[in-house]
């Protein structure tokens, strides 16, 4: 169960389709990514998270997470991911739109009551 949670959520993030990612979020999301280069961004509740997710999808004219390798646990699991995107627009780190990032990095995906209540990514 917790697998296939997670394959839809990186299949609609990849997707760009905001509402297939909010679907399967529990009530008290909390979201957080923490960046070596951008610092830490933290959301809670869908409503933030969607806000947030909104906002990034223009930030990209394409984005791919694929996963190299899953771990689970009882109530979480850790996801090595392989992240490709294609800036659409001018960043403020200097990135330019057409831009290509290529990032590894790991997410923690935390479960409760058959969703997906935290969402925790480190690159």
């Amino acid at each position: 169960m917790m697998e296939s949670l997670i394959r839809q959520y990186i299949g609609a993030y990849n997707a760009m389709n905001v509402a297939d990612m909010v679907a399967l979020l529990h009530d008290v999301i909390v979201f957080e990514n923490v960046s070596n280069t951008n610092g830490t961004t933290t959301t809670s509740g869908k409503v933030a998270f969607e806000a947030l997710a909104r906002q990034s999808i223009g930030m990209f004219r394409i984005r791919q997470q694929t996963i190299r390798s899953l771990t689970m646990g009882d109530r979480t699991a850790a996801v090595e991911i392989d992240y490709n995107a294609i800036l659409a627009i001018d960043l403020p780190t200097g990135a330019k739109a057409g831009d290509a990032l290529t990032l590894r990095g790991v997410t923690v995906f935390a479960f409760s009551d058959g969703k997906i209540a935290r969402i925790s990514d480190y690159s």
